[in-house]
């Protein structure tokens, strides 16, 4: 068992969430759903990626936000663009720097490992230039923040 959970509060749609983030991320799998009053599910399990996950329909009364974000390693472009695509698909938000909202208002950042080795060249000028690239993104393109390296 893991030693740390992340714990999501859902307003009524916590199966619908895992279940859209089991559809996104291959590697996942439903744990357990817990009944709740009327037939309804209370509480949810499950695994993403090797990582387990409860969440809860709890109310209204909080919303994500910004302050706290998923970070997905995405090694190539195609990783970047399918867990982009998938990830705000059905209502979600594209933000700046590959972040990113999904229907749920989850905050996720789909992100390259090349990115943090890009910004931490020891040529500052580069690291300068691939910074102002990303800046200038919403869904990280590998090629531009390479291109901008050059």
């Amino acid at each position: 068992m893991q030693k740390i959970t992340p714990f999501l509060w859902f307003d009524g749609n916590a199966e619908e969430a895992m279940n859209f983030y089991l559809s996104v991320f291959k590697d996942s799998k439903k744990i357990s759903t817990m009944p709740g009053p009327g037939g309804s599910v209370m509480g949810v399990e499950f695994e993403l990626n090797g990582l387990e996950f409860k969440g809860i329909n709890a109310g209204p009364m909080f919303k994500f936000n910004e302050a706290v974000s998923f970070f997905v390693n995405a090694e190539t472009q195609e990783e970047i663009d399918y867990y982009w695509n998938s990830l705000i698909a059905g209502g979600g938000e594209e933000s700046m720097c590959g972040w990113l909202k999904d229907k749920f208002g989850l905050s996720w950042q789909i992100v390259p490992p090349v990115l943090g080795q890009l910004l931490g060249h020891p040529d500052r000028e580069k690291a300068g230039r691939v910074m102002q690239a990303m800046l200038q993104m919403k869904k990280i393109i590998i090629a531009d923040l390479e291109k901008a390296a050059q």
